[in-house]
């Protein structure tokens, strides 16, 4: 008895990680992530580390979360992986208000949203093609 292994969602050579509950509008997190998007992985880290972006942190812990899936849970090899998907979306949005002249009141929205990061193991000749 017991509960059937799932099929995987992502291909034998690929990993993924999902960050979700990011304090940042999905506008403003896909620049992030379209900065990273088809970079091997070494060059993405770079590019996240220099980056003036404030959720440029979160991002880069989600793909280090996405190298280490790849080498812990599939066995592949860091050196020669690429990010083939960033993409973002939408979570839940916190309403909040200040009060206003004449009685009204000024919404407030806070928006949350979720990265999730792909990475595919290429080989060399792959690459350069």
């Amino acid at each position: 008895m017991g509960k059937s292994k799932s099929t995987r969602r992502v291909a034998d050579n690929e990993a993924q990680a999902i960050s979700k509950m990011m304090r940042t509008s999905g506008q403003k997190l896909n620049l992030v992530a379209q900065m990273i998007r088809n970079k091997p992985v070494g060059k993405a880290l770079i590019d996240l580390t220099f980056s003036k972006k404030r959720i440029a942190g979160d991002v880069k812990k989600c793909l280090q979360s996405a190298i280490a899936n790849a080498e812990n849970n599939h066995g592949l090899d860091v050196d020669q992986l690429v990010i083939v998907e960033a993409y973002v979306g939408k979570n839940l949005t916190l309403k909040r208000g200040r009060p206003r002249a004449r009685g009204r009141f000024g919404k407030i929205l806070k928006p949350f949203s979720q990265l999730t990061i792909t990475v595919r193991q290429v080989s060399a000749d792959e690459e350069q093609a």
